[in-house]
C-alpha cells in the first residue's frame, strides 16, 4: 500500500525558500518506500533532507532511488521554537497553578479549565465542567506532504499520526471568548520554572495551547502545572464520558 501511495505521487520541485522543508519519498530494494526528513532525522545514516535535494543525490546510499518529494507548508505559529514560546508567556505574565489552586479557582472565581488533550483522551477522563478544544487532531488531509507524513509515521509504528488542529482559536472563540478566565491543561501540563536540566523549563501541548490564547489576544490565561495526570494522581474530582 505504502508503495502504491508513493508511486501515485507527483513529483514535486522544493523551493529554496527556508521556510520550507522537503521530505522525500525513497525506496530501498530491501526496505521498500519510506520517507525521510527533518522531523525525522534520527533515521539510521540516511540523514535529512532539507530546503531542497542534494545535486545528483548524493546523500542517497547505493540501490535507493528518490520517488517523490513533498513540499511542508510554511512553519505555523505554534511551531515556533519554545523559547520564543517561552518569553511571550512570561511577558503576558501567564501563570502556572498546581491543581488543588485550579479546582478551587474553578469553583470560586469562574475560570474555565481548557483541555486541549485528543478528544479521545478527554472523553476517558477529565475535571468536571471542563471545555474540549483538542490542539493537535489526526491528520485529515491527502495532500503530498500529508502523504508523506503518514508514511513517516507508520515507519515508526504510529498509524494515527497528529497534527496541528488549524480551529483551534476559532473553536475557543466560539465556546468561551476572549474574555473567559482560563486554565489550559493537557496530560503532562510542562513547565515554564528553569531547572539544572531544563535552563528553559519543558513545552507542552497546554503551554503551546496557552502561548496562541494570548497571541491571539486573549489576556486571563493560567496554565496547570503538573497536567491532568497530577489531578488524576491526587484524587480531585474527575468525569467520563461513555462510548
Amino acid at each position: 500500500m505504502a508503495a502504491a501511495a508513493a508511486a501515485a505521487l507527483p513529483s514535486i520541485t522544493s523551493p529554496t525558500s527556508s521556510s520550507t522543508t522537503t521530505t522525500a519519498f525513497i525506496h530501498s530494494s530491501k526496505t521498500g518506500p519510506r520517507a525521510y526528513g527533518p522531523s525525522f532525522s534520527n533515521v539510521r545514516s540516511y540523514g535529512t533532507l532539507k530546503g531542497r535535494l542534494p545535486n545528483s543525490c548524493k546523500a542517497v546510499p547505493r540501490g535507493i532511488k528518490i520517488l517523490c518529494t513533498a513540499t511542508k507548508p510554511a512553519k505555523s505559529p505554534a511551531e515556533e521554537e519554545w523559547k520564543v514560546k517561552r518569553e511571550l508567556l512570561l511577558q503576558k505574565k501567564v501563570r502556572s497553578v498546581e491543581v488543588k489552586e485550579a479546582l478551587r479557582l474553578q469553583k470560586e472565581n469562574n475560570f474555565v479549565i481548557l483541555d486541549v488533550r485528543p478528544e479521545a483522551e478527554f472523553k476517558k477522563g477529565h475535571a468536571p465542567g471542563a471545555i474540549n478544544v483538542q490542539i493537535y487532531r489526526l491528520i485529515k488531509e491527502w495532500t503530498a506532504w500529508d502523504i508523506a507524513r503518514r508514511a513517516a509515521f507508520a515507519f515508526f509504528g504510529i498509524f494515527a499520526g497528529t497534527e496541528e488542529n488549524p480551529e483551534f482559536i476559532q473553536t475557543v472563540d466560539s465556546k468561551l471568548g476572549k474574555d473567559a478566565k482560563i486554565i489550559v491543561a493537557c496530560s503532562a501540563g510542562g513547565t515554564m520554572k528553569p531547572s539544572q536540566n531544563l535552563p528553559q523549563g519543558q513545552q507542552s501541548r497546554s503551554l503551546i495551547a496557552a502561548y496562541l490564547l494570548v497571541l491571539n489576544g486573549y489576556k486571563n490565561v493560567f496554565h496547570l502545572e503538573g497536567g491532568l495526570y497530577t489531578w488524576f494522581k491526587e484524587g480531585l474530582p474527575a468525569a467520563a464520558e461513555e462510548e
